[in-house]
């Protein structure tokens, strides 16, 4: 099956070539990277590591996802699978095969990429983090009824099931809504646990307060907005 690495990026020029090198090529089709506005060699270390690179000229998390999906969708033959996996070198993109192959052998239509179930070094995850990820989930089985425990960014989904679902937020609530979007879809979903690490660089979301309290308001908004 073909299959599409989208990895949105902000000044990850320190990053962006392992993580692209560390992507099982056997596996994947096309990688591509969305420059999101960066003011570093992000872009330039992307090309040169053999991605194709798109730009996002407004800087925002789900801006970035958008602007990959619509790269793709200007594409003459259409992917299977789509991976979405961050730039900055927190998650094991060898991991892949682990995420695609619930799609590939048992048909799920999405697969998350767990850090909770999984192995995280420690640090790697701030505690408001940790206790942001735990409320969400929490919320979601309680309103949703559906049992996820990470809003894990490293995750697979259809390509046909992820048109579907009509992705909108431009933001921090870009990976909730894709769940609870499923959910409510009645999509055959599941976890596979992935192991995390520091990232490299500093953070722009769980690195500031600002940033924090920004990413918190708009994950739990989100989860009441589709409720």
């Amino acid at each position: 099956m073909n299959i599409i690495v989208i990895i949105p990026a902000y000044n990850e020029e320190d990053a962006i070539g392992k993580v692209i090198a560390e992507i099982p090529k056997e596996w994947v089709w096309e990688i591509v990277v969305v420059d999101n506005r960066s003011t570093d060699q992000t872009a330039a270390r992307a090309a040169e590591a053999g991605a194709t690179v798109v730009h996002e000229p407004l800087p925002a998390y789900g801006r970035a996802c958008l602007r990959g999906m619509a790269y793709v969708q200007s594409l003459k033959l259409p992917p299977d699978i789509i991976v979405f996996v961050d730039g900055d070198h927190s998650d094991y993109p060898e991991q892949l095969p682990d995420l695609v192959k619930p799609i590939l052998e048992e048909n799920y239509d999405m697969v998350i990429g767990s850090r909770a179930l999984g192995k995280r070094e420690s640090g790697s995850m701030t505690p408001q983090q940790v206790f942001g990820n735990w409320l969400a989930t929490f919320l979601m089985r309680l309103l949703y009824g559906v049992s996820y425990t990470d809003l894990g960014p490293f995750r697979a989904i259809k390509w046909d099931k992820l048109l579907a679902l009509d992705m909108q937020d431009t933001t921090y609530g870009w990976t909730v809504e894709m769940q609870l979007k499923a959910a409510k879809h009645r999509m055959k979903t599941t976890e596979v646990p992935v192991k995390y690490r520091k990232r490299i660089g500093f953070s722009k979301i769980s690195g500031t307060l600002k940033g924090v309290i920004l990413a918190g308001y708009k994950i739990i908004t989100t989860i009441f907005k589709y409720w």
